[in-house]
């Protein structure tokens, strides 16, 4: 085992329950001792040396596109846990990008969709190219809303966040988004090619007239170093925030690899897509987000750190 003494104390402090497929989890905040920052360890995907021998086993693998894992690394490093980055998706552009700006600047929409960071980094960019429309933002949850953070202080006022759904779920957003007078109520959803169509369904069925744009996709990662792969299959636990870096995960693996590592998911989202293509041992919060993700992850580190000491005895 690669775990540090601070690491191994922390797993073995008590800490709420995280949702095992099926069960349900309560986004408590967790009390966890404050630590201090570590270097993290990062390797790229692409990267084209080989991993260094002399590195410790990584307790946790980070899959999002790659600039985008900071946060979550940074989160997991106050806590004494070695991140690798394995970036396993990267976006792209959607067919109907290019249709975004012009829409905003000749419709007025009574609610914009957002339900990713990605979604709302691809609309921020239109929205500043049509010259800054006025708008109404509802957002999926917190993470989605963190986006607009920069904007929302500056001093341009024509964007305002003005609905958040009790549960961050589309679902959720689709059946609470506040339908306001009598007349037909106006969304634009921009959203990923690969999204399902609950939100649009959702809205459409309490009245509202949605115009859905496909403005960007995610795309799953086809080639990791293979020094890279070799550190990443042997850690503990992989951290994924969407079902593309799921199935990329799933086709990275060795067929020869009998892989049994745990998956802590963003979201139920991701973990019905994991529990789907057979991975067992799946983790998400109730609430999507950056610190359900952590407690998740956290739950998962607990539960092997556990096993191990089981098979020990």
């Amino acid at each position: 085992m690669a775990y540090t003494c601070s690491l191994s104390s922390l797993l073995l402090s008590p800490v709420p329950n995280i949702t095992l497929l099926p069960s349900s989890f309560s986004s408590s905040s967790l009390p966890f001792p404050r630590r201090s920052l570590l270097s993290v360890m990062k390797f790229r995907a692409f990267a084209s040396a080989s991993a260094p021998s002399s590195c410790p086993t990584p307790d946790v693998v980070v899959t999002r596109e790659q600039g985008k894992n900071a946060k979550l690394i940074d989160a997991l490093a106050k806590l004494n846990i070695h991140c690798l980055e394995v970036p396993l998706v990267k976006h792209t552009q959607g067919p109907d990008l290019n249709k975004l700006s012009s829409l905003l600047k000749d419709v007025i929409f009574d609610w914009i969709v957002i339900t990713s960071p990605e979604a709302g980094l691809v609309f921020l960019e239109a929205w500043k190219a049509a010259r800054c429309p006025k708008v109404r933002i509802g957002v999926v949850g917190a993470g989605t809303a963190s986006v607009f953070h920069e904007i929302l202080l500056s001093r341009e006022k024509t964007l305002e966040i003005a609905f958040s759904p009790s549960k961050a779920t589309g679902k959720v957003l689709a059946a609470e988004l506040p339908n306001d007078g009598d007349s037909t109520c106006k969304v634009l959803y921009p959203a990923s090619v690969k999204a399902g169509n609950e939100i649009e369904e959702g809205l459409t069925d309490r009245g509202f007239k949605v115009t859905r744009l496909n403005t960007y996709s995610t795309e799953p990662v086809q080639e990791v170093d293979h020094a890279v792969l070799k550190q990443a299959l042997s850690a503990p636990v992989l951290a994924v925030a969407s079902p593309s870096a799921i199935r990329a995960w799933i086709n990275l693996v060795p067929k020869s690899e009998s892989w049994d590592k745990s998956v802590a998911c963003i979201g139920q989202t991701t973990a019905l897509a994991a529990k789907k293509l057979g991975l067992k041992n799946v983790y998400y919060p109730d609430n999507p987000g950056l610190d359900g993700w952590v407690e998740s992850i956290l739950e998962a580190l607990r539960m092997h750190e556990k096993v191990e000491k089981a098979l020990t005895c």
